[in-house]
């Protein structure tokens, strides 16, 4: 397993450059070092908005197999509101 990435408090259109960034070059660190299943934590996510759930439904698309962990309730909130439960169900199991 790899070091978890850490979402920051505030996933919204207004962060969302910042934190693809910070991602991708997180997901190329890890690939380097041959890390199979990427664990990305939503445990500190206080607000997001549809184009923060759209980062990482775009992740999804991607060869690199990774999966969510610990959602904060926002983010459930979130994925509920956006008919995502789903989605969210599959992220959580991927592995």
């Amino acid at each position: 397993m790899s070091t978890p990435f850490e979402l920051p408090t505030e996933m919204t259109i207004y962060s969302a450059v910042e934190v693809r960034d910070a991602l991708l070059s997180w997901v190329t660190e890890q690939t380097a070092k041959a890390a199979k299943t990427l664990e990305i934590s939503a445990e500190k996510v206080s607000e997001i908005d549809g184009a923060g759930l759209q980062l990482m439904a775009a992740l999804s698309n991607t060869d690199q197999q990774w999966r969510l962990v610990k959602p904060s309730a926002a983010f459930v909130d979130a994925c509920a509101t956006l008919g995502l439960s789903a989605w969210l169900e599959k992220s959580l199991a991927n592995t």
